[in-house]
């Protein structure tokens, strides 16, 4: 995982409509950038739904929020669609971003290890600077936790 402090690696992702978006696109903004498994999973529904519900208490302090999973943009447009979100959704699927901020990992499920996106959130301040890291969140206070540190 990154670490408070450093400058939080650029990147450059197709968002769910195709259209390139990159890091740097929100220079004077902060940029809640939260990595999640996959699209319409009951823990990554939750998340993405407690994070629209506080969409706009997010962006009243300047930030916006960038969800990131190694999905396609076809898949991402059909999960903002039925749940309607109204943030920012990056497709990953060469893990190349997902690998860059420590959110590829080995996990253990019934026994068995295999490799993949944890969720993890990260609070970049204006500077692209990282402010927070938060290796292991939960779906359901992830936004919470992040409004209160805004």
């Amino acid at each position: 995982m990154l670490e408070v402090g450093m400058k939080a690696p650029e990147f450059a992702l197709p968002d769910k409509n195709g259209n390139m978006i990159s890091l740097s696109d929100f220079l004077g903004k902060k940029v809640v950038l939260y990595f999640y498994p996959k699209d319409n999973t009951p823990g990554c529904t939750k998340q993405a739904c407690a994070f629209a519900v506080k969409n706009n208490e997010i962006e009243s302090k300047n930030a916006v929020i960038i969800g990131v999973s190694k999905d396609s943009s076809n898949s991402h447009m059909n999960f903002a669609t039925k749940y309607n979100l109204p943030f920012i959704l990056l497709s990953d699927t060469d893990l190349v971003v997902i690998k860059a901020y420590g959110a590829w990992k080995e996990k253990k499920l019934y026994g068995k290890s295999f490799w993949g996106v944890i969720r993890a959130t990260y609070l970049i301040d204006e500077q692209g600077v990282i402010q927070a890291v938060m290796p292991k969140v939960k779906p359901d206070t992830n936004a919470d936790e992040i409004l209160a540190l805004l």
